[in-house]
């Protein structure tokens, strides 16, 4: 592989030995629509929490594909193969990319496609994306880019990066691959803050339920401190991820079958109003409508970007916008 030489010798390593020790599963599907194969993999213990998952996706139908993808407290690697994503955020014009990155976010994206797609998502704690790009990270809020455009410390371009894995005959490999590639993109990178590792946590311990100031006490900082280090590091203040992690338990528990206003008093709105509101402000639909979008029979699986989790709907494939917020993303 001409790639193997532009490679540092643990890179070179992982490309021979690279076959991940961690569980890996792998679904697969054909039909008069074309064939899938989705695998998920979880990252060597070494490189958690930071690094959390590792989902690769083989998708070859006969029609295009639009996903609304709605805010989860992650940042979101996506190594393409080949085929490219245009991406829609109300607000901004369309980005088309092979390789993507998205850090935290507070409104929904619509992602499309051709039909055919090869990659990895590789998700990421906030705190981590910041080590490997080193980007103060509100400068990159609700926004999505190339991840090439970022500086970082690997020794290749991300599109190398996916080509090489792209190349390896296995998802074992190419997962055992990521995780000699972020050991050592990690150890090069930036270092961030303790401080902002242990309010991150505590945060999504608590689904976004625990007060700002209390938070800030806890780890030793003003409030104005916790402020500025979040939005440097995790690329949103403490109150607009507490949002977004509060709404990330509510999805989960409205998909488990608990009722709107149980749910709303479960994880800390005011009433059922107040959830209903922040659901349509961060997903652009109201929580019937995800619920029933979500039950709606797709023909593939809608494989969910955080496991156990109601993160994505599949949307008409003739651009036809099923929620008020998809006009505006169009």
């Amino acid at each position: 592989m001409w790639l193997v030489a532009q490679f540092p010798a643990p890179l070179k390593r992982a490309l021979q030995y690279g076959a991940m020790t961690s569980p890996l599963r792998v679904r697969s599907g054909q039909g008069a629509w074309g064939s899938w194969e989705v695998a998920h993999g979880l990252p060597h213990p070494r490189l958690r929490p930071g690094v959390m998952s590792y989902r690769g996706v083989w998708l070859d139908l006969e029609w295009p594909r639009r996903r609304l993808e709605v805010p989860i407290g992650a940042a979101t690697l996506l190594l393409g193969f080949g085929e490219a994503v245009r991406i829609t955020r109300a607000g901004r014009p369309p980005d088309t990319l092979v390789s993507v990155y998205c850090g935290p976010t507070t409104t929904p994206a619509v992602g499309e496609h051709s039909g055919r797609l090869g990659c990895i998502e590789v998700l990421l704690m906030p705190w981590a994306a910041f080590t490997l790009f080193g980007t103060p990270q509100y400068e990159l809020a609700n926004r999505t880019v190339d991840p090439d455009d970022l500086p970082h410390a690997l020794h290749i371009r991300v599109g190398e990066l996916a080509a090489a894995l792209a190349a390896l005959p296995t998802w074992a490999d190419r997962f055992g691959m990521l995780d000699e590639v972020f050991a050592c993109w990690s150890l090069a990178g930036t270092p961030c803050s303790a401080r902002v590792v242990r309010a991150w946590a505590e945060l999504v311990r608590t689904g976004g339920s625990v007060p700002v100031p209390r938070l800030a006490d806890e780890v030793g900082w003003s409030v104005r401190q916790l402020e500025n280090r979040f939005r440097e590091q995790i690329g949103l203040g403490p109150k607009a991820a507490a949002r977004v992690l509060r709404l990330q338990r509510a999805r989960r528990l409205l998909a488990a079958g608990r009722g709107q206003a149980e749910t709303a008093a479960a994880c800390g709105f005011y009433d059922q109003a107040h959830l209903s509101g922040e659901f349509k402000a961060m997903t652009g639909c109201t929580p019937r409508e995800f619920t029933a979008a979500r039950e709606a029979p797709v023909g593939t699986p809608v494989p969910d970007r955080l496991a156990g989790e109601a993160t994505s709907l599949v949307l008409a494939s003739d651009r036809s916008a099923h929620f008020s917020k998809t006009h505006e993303l169009r």
